[in-house]
């Protein structure tokens, strides 16, 4: 069964109520989840699974159904001790709750990640978004300056520019292959659309993670390390500032 995406409407929604439609060893699947599944380059949410008795279960992971019998869109649910999944049943209601502060880090992360894009034109070729960090693997050659970056990020987070999101068709994308920026990630086919994130007057790509509402709550961002990592890879690093 797929899994309804809240996080995808409202990334702000700490938690929500479901009902657990399947288990096996890996975890729980849920009818709908307020838990971003890892993809995109952003890692997966953590949280907690309560149960109507009180009980806690804590979710260590969140991860996409990749097997052939998941059916497109089921999300997984990875609990940090596995003997707790005797305490679930297909049917079962639970609060689904992630980690809100796990959960900030990540939507300030990516979005500076795309600012960080708009700063640097050049394609992406290897990204990953953490709560301690983000850093993004730009395909070219030449030196990056440090110091210009940072003033960069800085008037971009200051200039406070709505962000939002929209969606447009797989063919209006096919016909538009600039808006894909990532070498290494390509966005997500199959439902016949594809979401958009843009930064207002900055930035506009396809992305299905999760982001801050405006650049400003973004916060202090530096960054933190730039590195050669080849002749074609030069690596920046984000960082909380």
């Amino acid at each position: 069964m797929t899994t309804q995406p809240l996080f995808r409407d409202d990334p702000t929604l700490l938690d929500c109520t479901a009902r657990v439609v399947a288990i096996d060893e890996r975890g729980v699947q849920l009818d709908h989840t307020v838990f971003y599944p890892q993809g995109g380059g952003q890692a997966g949410d953590a949280g907690w699974l309560h149960l109507v008795d009180g009980r806690r279960l804590v979710v260590a992971d969140t991860r996409k159904g990749n097997r052939p019998e998941d059916a497109a869109g089921s999300i997984v649910h990875l609990l940090a001790d596995p003997a707790d999944l005797a305490l679930l049943a297909v049917g079962d209601e639970v609060t689904a709750a992630i980690d809100p502060e796990r959960r900030r880090a990540h939507m300030r992360f990516h979005t500076g990640t795309h600012l960080l894009c708009a700063l640097v034109p050049h394609p992406v070729d290897g990204c990953s978004i953490t709560a301690g960090y983000a850093r993004l693997d730009f395909h070219m050659t030449e030196p990056l300056d440090k110091e210009a970056l940072n003033a960069g990020l800085a008037r971009l987070v200051t200039a406070a520019l709505p962000v939002t999101t929209r969606w447009i068709s797989d063919a209006e994308l096919d016909a538009n292959p600039q808006l894909v920026r990532s070498m290494s990630v390509q966005p997500p086919r199959g439902s016949g659309r594809v979401r958009l994130v843009e930064v207002e007057g900055v930035d506009l790509q396809p992305c299905g993670g999760t982001h801050v509402a405006n650049t400003a709550e973004i916060g202090a961002m530096v960054i933190t390390k730039i590195e050669k990592k080849s002749a074609q890879t030069r690596r920046v690093v984000l960082g909380f500032a």
